[in-house]
């Protein structure tokens, strides 16, 4: 059925929390979700088929946020092929609502109410920290902020907004510490931490590092009882053998390959250099000192701290060279500086979760000193992702993992001996400098003295024009929150007196939560041809929420911010819509067009008009300018007039590499060659800052 694309209705068990899906296309899609469920009926035309098999449910709307595992739903839909490797049946791509057939078991009932609970105490926290406690605490990550996501991901900390054995060991060592602070014998505080850690495995969910830490621990609860020492490598290797025979689909996750990969290295590694950390260097019988001890002491709590993330770190780089092709040097300093936030966190919120039914106003108590906790995360991850070289590009997949072994196999020999270790030393010093001091100085960004940078946003437009130290109008805010923030965040622009959307389309207006966040908006400025009344109310709708004034202007509207003069040079609000082509085309020539100027000479921001707006702007106005932000990417929906007329030396582009529009169009890239103007463009060049060099207009990329 799945390869014949059928239409079905079926009968589903959920078997987790269905996840809202970040919308990457449209104007302002409709919530969207994805679950992992069991199919147990299909109907289609005169015939009833009962099955038992995993399936993959895609679905819209707001109903699939209640929804909790173990619920018996009814739905129609169409059945569609899994990805190759996915060891599911098929994938079903859900129409319309969902009926509910039967309620959550007790047990569901139960933890969804202590999840729900801890999102309602953290809704008193700041946006960034609210989103985080949940998903530190019991992996609940549907509020998500998507900069603090990418900068955890960033500095090596992504493993602490999904659970894992960690926030385990912390539940289990607490209800441990209360059962013996309470007079419990060993045995009854065995069971007393099995039960702690079984209930906080159901509220966290199954995932797969939970279910490797929960049979752990498990083991280790059998051990602690019976009064038996635990080997925990023979643990961890009876736990991966009985996840993988009864639930195979793990072999292949990397989720599961991390978590098993970290366990092992702390383990196996982290008490041995622990121990060369604390102990003073021995000396054999002929009075030589022993190369494999440090020169000092550490305390052994320092040495401990010290090698467990190291360890952790070590033993999954390799996994992490085959998912992403990048090594995260800073890593291991930021596992550092966030370990003592971590625990107070997980017993706080974990705390909060269990009152917040019976106790809201405790629960809200709670989380404060929770919060300062994950203010604490969220603030190293900010400054680990802002170090040079935080992430190194190294090669993916199979041959990255044997130029990492190559890599590995020449430094161990040079770290074991003292002189080529003191020359190892000695040259890392010097890249060291080199990367901290030199390069920023030859290397700068954003170059000294930038008039405007094109943010390299991927498919879409995202730019700031200099309004004064820390101040910049952003014109668009590109398709990703995430991107804009960080871009805002290079030019260090942390007020925004002005912010101008030329037109509601995605790649121009869904970015703007990056822009306010942690940031003042002095107002925003959209077109007065209100073409596309869905996505404007939704934007009305968040200025509202924020207090933001919402402004049209005219042609003929000025502004001055710093060294910049900006002036409105379209739409007319006299005119209606002008239709072209495509689809969008109207939204598309209802672009609010700018005129910017300094000092050194001018751009034009055309927004993504088409041919039809921009003859109508070149019958009306004149429209000359020293670079041109070349209006809808590149498309091939160019006046040749216009671009004539306006008598660009550059013509800036910004697009998404390997675009599926086509963007930028050849004839378009020969229109602008043959005018003159030297073609710049994000995909290739990364971003663009213009600046002003002895009293003449630059272009200068930072490079991909």
């Amino acid at each position: 059925m799945a390869k014949k694309n059928t239409s079905i209705k079926a009968q589903i068990a959920l078997t987790d929390d269905p996840k809202r899906r970040q919308a990457r296309s449209g104007h302002f899609n409709q919530e969207s979700y994805v679950t992992p469920a069991t199919l147990e009926i299909i109907q289609t035309a005169g015939n009833r088929q009962a099955v038992n098999v995993p399936i993959t449910v895609f679905a819209n709307g707001h109903d699939w946020s209640t929804l909790l595992p173990s619920q018996h739903i009814e739905v129609t839909g169409r059945l569609a092929k899994p990805t190759p490797g996915d060891l599911v049946a098929a994938i079903l791509l859900v129409q319309g609502p969902p009926r509910v057939l039967t309620p959550p078991s007790p047990l569901q009932t139960a933890a969804g109410s202590l999840r729900s609970g801890l999102r309602a105490a953290s809704a008193t926290l700041p946006t960034d920290q609210q989103g985080l406690l949940p998903g530190l605490v019991v992996g609940d990550v549907s509020r998500m902020d998507p900069q603090v996501s990418s900068d955890l991901k960033e500095a090596g900390l992504s493993h602490l907004n999904a659970v894992s054995g960690a926030n385990l060991a912390i539940v289990a060592g607490a209800a441990l510490a209360l059962s013996r602070l309470i007079g419990l014998s060993l045995p009854v505080r065995a069971v007393f931490a099995a039960i702690a850690m079984l209930a906080f495995a159901v509220v966290a969910r199954p995932s797969p590092s939970v279910l490797r830490a929960l049979l752990m621990g498990l083991a280790a609860a059998i051990a602690l009882g019976t009064g038996r020492a635990k080997d925990g490598l023979a643990a961890l290797s009876a736990t991966v053998l009985l996840l993988v025979l009864f639930a195979p689909e793990l072999a292949r996750s990397y989720g599961f390959a991390l978590s098993v990969a970290a366990t092992a290295g702390i383990l196996i590694l982290a008490p041995r250099w622990r121990d060369r950390l604390s102990s003073p260097k021995a000396e054999d019988d002929t009075g030589d000192q022993d190369n494999t001890r440090v020169p000092y002491r550490f305390p052994r709590w320092m040495a401990e701290a010290v090698a467990v993330p190291v360890a952790a770190q070590v033993a999954v780089t390799p996994i992490l060279v085959l998912m992403s092709g990048q090594l995260t040097p800073v890593a291991v300093i930021a596992n550092l500086l966030v370990a003592p936030a971590v625990a107070p966190a997980t017993l706080l919120g974990f705390g909060a979760a269990l009152v917040a039914p019976v106790w809201p106003g405790g629960a809200e108590l709670l989380v404060v000193p929770a919060g300062y906790a994950v203010g604490w995360i969220i603030i190293v991850a900010r400054w680990a992702v802002n170090l040079p070289f935080a992430t190194v590009p190294w090669p993916g997949g199979l041959p990255g993992l044997g130029l990492l072994l190559l890599a590995v196999a020449v430094a161990v020999p040079i770290l074991r001996r003292r002189a080529w270790r003191a020359v190892a030393v000695t040259v890392a010093g010097a890249a060291l400098v080199a990367v901290l001091v030199i390069r920023p100085i030859v290397g700068s960004w954003p170059p000294k003295g930038w008039l405007m940078v094109m943010c390299d946003v991927g498919q879409g437009d995202g730019l700031v024009v200099a309004a004064g130290p820390g101040k910049g109008i952003v014109v668009d805010t590109g398709p990703d929150p995430t991107i804009m923030d960080r871009c805002l965040r290079r030019l260090g622009v942390d007020d925004v007196p002005l912010l101008i959307l030329t037109h509601p389309h995605a790649d121009h207006v869904n970015g703007l939560p990056g822009v306010l966040r942690n940031r003042r908006v002095g107002a925003v400025v959209v077109s007065p041809q209100r073409t596309s009344a869905r996505a404007i109310t939704h934007l009305s709708a968040t200025l509202e929420r924020r207090g933001i004034p919402e402004w049209t202007a005219s042609p003929g509207t000025r502004w001055r911010f710093g060294p910049s003069e900006l002036a409105v040079l379209g739409p007319d609000p006299a005119l209606g819509e002008m239709n072209g082509q495509g689809e969008g085309s109207a939204i598309n020539n209802s672009s609010v067009v700018i005129h910017v100027r300094w000092r050194s000479g001018s751009v034009l921001l055309s927004g993504d008009l088409e041919t039809e707006a921009q003859d109508e702007l070149l019958r009306r106005t004149a429209v000359r300018a020293d670079i041109l932000k070349t209006p809808h990417h590149g498309s091939n929906r160019q006046s040749p007039a216009f671009l004539a007329a306006v008598g660009a030396r550059a013509a800036l582009i910004s697009v998404g590499a390997d675009n599926d529009y086509g963007h930028p169009a050849l004839s378009t890239l020969a229109v602008l060659r043959r005018l003159g103007a030297g073609v710049y463009r994000t995909d290739q060049s990364g971003d663009l800052a213009i600046v002003e060099r002895e009293g003449r207009m630059a272009v200068i990329p930072r490079g991909p």
